[in-house]
């Protein structure tokens, strides 16, 4: 039993069968808005931990750790717009054109927050640093993203949609402030706690892959496009993701960043948000063409949880093993 459990991660086996129970069971109607209910409610409680276990100081040493966030928004708006450029010339030739532009559309959006903050926390990575980078990346794409379609890309309808700012605000902010002022009543608590941390950190990324999967099995988005199709579109997106993970991965190790640093780097600038990316999309592309268009964003998103639960899991085993490395962490 222990030799099946060094070759087969637990965690990656639930989420393969959430996989299969979406494809299987997709969420419809009521069960969809309860489905996307309980990822906002757990995305909420989440961050209520996080405000509640964090210290003032290490947010405040995360918020100003500047070298470390001009990294990750280097590595989302202008590393992965121009990946995306060089990668998108060459999927024309085997792409449908809507998917090959929705290639492009992917590069040019914000990192996610929820699984970037989680898969951090996972790896033992610096969390702080995370949630301020992710956080401050979905803000800056609600303008940035807008601006490099309309410069990279011909779009259709216009206007900059505050949604994203709102459900930062709501969904994450609001709960982080709140875990903030009841950390002198429930931290301690929690210090002596951390499992329940960990249950809510991996059971939302659950939530987050049936709720992604069971959207795409309702929308007929697998149906619309040919096996031909999905096999080039899963190539492209899997190679974007490595490029970015090694390049996150040696330029942090190339300018000194210390492991738990480091981890925040790779998840925070290695992600791209389908929760945003989406109704961007809505509004700046033909309704006839949109679910083209986000065919690789919603692959790139489900592949990206995948891949980075098996890199946290690795990340995490190395920060237990005691494999911090003593590079430097100035800000």
């Amino acid at each position: 039993m222990l030799a099946i459990r060094r070759f087969i991660d637990p965690y990656l086996m639930l989420l393969m069968g959430t996989v299969v129970l979406a494809a299987l069971v997709p969420a419809r109607g009521v069960w969809q808005t309860v489905a996307d209910m309980s990822v906002t409610i757990a995305v909420a409680v989440l961050f209520f931990l996080y405000g509640a276990r964090l210290a003032p100081s290490a947010v405040w040493a995360g918020i100003t750790h500047w070298r470390l966030q001009t990294l990750v928004l280097a590595t989302t708006y202008v590393f992965f717009p121009l990946l995306g450029l060089a990668i998108g010339t060459w999927a024309d030739a085997w792409l449908q054109p809507d998917i090959a532009f929705g290639m492009l559309f992917l590069c040019l959006l914000p990192s996610t927050v929820q699984s970037s903050i989680a898969f951090t926390s996972i790896a033992g990575g610096n969390v702080p640093a995370a949630l301020c980078s992710a956080s401050i990346s979905n803000m800056l794409g609600v303008v940035i993203t807008p601006l490099l379609v309309a410069l990279l890309l011909p779009t259709s309808g216009g206007g900059i949609s505050l949604q994203a700012l709102e459900e930062i605000a709501l969904q994450i902010l609001l709960p982080f402030v709140v875990g903030q002022a009841a950390r002198p009543l429930i931290g301690t608590w929690l210090a002596r706690h951390r499992l329940l941390t960990t249950v809510v950190d991996r059971g939302s990324i659950l939530l987050v892959v049936y709720a992604a999967f069971s959207a795409g099995m309702v929308a007929g988005i697998w149906t619309q496009v040919s096996l031909r199709d999905l096999l080039a579109v899963m190539f492209f997106t899997l190679l974007v993701l490595a490029v970015v993970l090694g390049a996150t991965t040696i330029a942090s190790r190339k300018l000194g960043f210390s492991r738990q640093d480091e981890i925040a780097i790779v998840f925070c600038g290695s992600k791209k948000s389908m929760a945003s990316g989406i109704p961007m999309a809505a509004i700046l592309f033909p309704a006839s063409a949109l679910s083209l268009i986000v065919l690789p964003l919603m692959i790139f998103h489900q592949v990206q949880l995948f891949i980075c639960a098996i890199l946290a899991r690795r990340y995490a085993r190395l920060v237990e093993a005691g494999g911090e490395d003593k590079g430097a962490t100035s800000q």
